[in-house]
């Protein structure tokens, strides 16, 4: 029983990349009404995009590294 806790766990934490990839699509989608709104700030805005990009990137990696984190740790050993 604490073997399928733990699985659920990894699996739990690698949901989070599917979350990733739709704040990923939002950032996209919000440049691409933002400069058919108004096209003059297009290089500015894009600025902003690649930032929000990063972040929402940097939480995906994070949750992989835990659901890697959590495979090895507690799936390798009995405790």
């Amino acid at each position: 029983m604490l073997e399928g806790a733990k699985s659920m766990g990894v699996g739990a934490a690698t949901i989070a990349s599917a979350g990733a990839a739709v704040g990923i699509g939002n950032v996209f989608i919000s440049l691409i009404h933002s400069v058919s709104r108004n096209p003059s700030l297009a290089k500015h805005l894009f600025g902003y995009t690649i930032l929000g990009f990063a972040l929402t990137k940097a939480i995906a990696l994070f949750a992989l590294m835990m659901a890697f984190f959590y495979s090895i740790c507690f799936l390798s050993f009995s405790f």
